[in-house]
């Protein structure tokens, strides 16, 4: 049986997905670049040894491929999502010189032959969102991948969020997990 939150979920990502799809190629690409330059400003950013990031949706999430080829530059070891069976997942180091492998819903995601990264050398992730809300909270694809993962993660956990999709409040369950700080394009978030 389907709960009111569940449908409340599956509204707001078909508005959101419309909301997104109505902004130009050269408005996506300007927001990327105020994320991207919030994110690679945050001091939690510097510090942080190991990042675990994804690789972006084109249209439906930032373009974060630009984004992780920075952070490979500064030295940073980032990791990306690999999907496994049961909505469980995995981070794999990403490897610029290996391809990543195309899998169901758009999504690349590195190879079986990347290293495995563990979650207590992570430092920081950057969670994937259709969106968010200004508490802090994400409003995910809907497999719960993240929110089963984040739930044994201790460290920093930051969110991009385009202005035009940020919400004032997301439907929320007991397991929905929410970050610890939020970018849009004009604002830093710490929550």
């Amino acid at each position: 049986m389907t709960s009111t939150i569940d449908l409340e979920k599956k509204e707001l990502r078909l508005r959101v997905r419309e909301e997104l799809s109505a902004l130009s190629r050269s408005e996506l690409v300007r927001g990327d670049d105020a994320l991207f330059a919030r994110f690679l400003a945050l001091p939690q950013v510097e510090a942080a040894k190991t990042i675990f990031a994804f690789w972006g949706i084109p249209g439906k999430e930032p373009d974060t491929a630009r984004l992780i080829q920075e952070l490979v530059r500064r030295g940073k070891t980032v990791g990306l999502p690999r999907m496994l069976p049961g909505h469980r997942m995995e981070v794999r180091r990403y490897d610029p010189d290996r391809p990543l492998v195309k899998v169901s819903f758009g999504i690349s995601e590195p190879g079986e032959d990347c290293p495995l990264i563990r979650r207590e050398d992570i430092d920081l992730t950057l969670v994937p969102a259709v969106c968010y809300d200004r508490r802090g909270f994400r409003l995910g694809f809907g497999g719960g991948y993240y929110d089963r993962w984040l739930e044994h993660f201790s460290g920093v956990k930051a969110g991009l969020c385009r202005e035009t999709v940020l919400q004032d409040r997301v439907p929320t369950e007991a397991h929905d997990a929410k970050v610890d700080i939020l970018l849009t394009e004009g604002e830093s978030l710490s929550l």
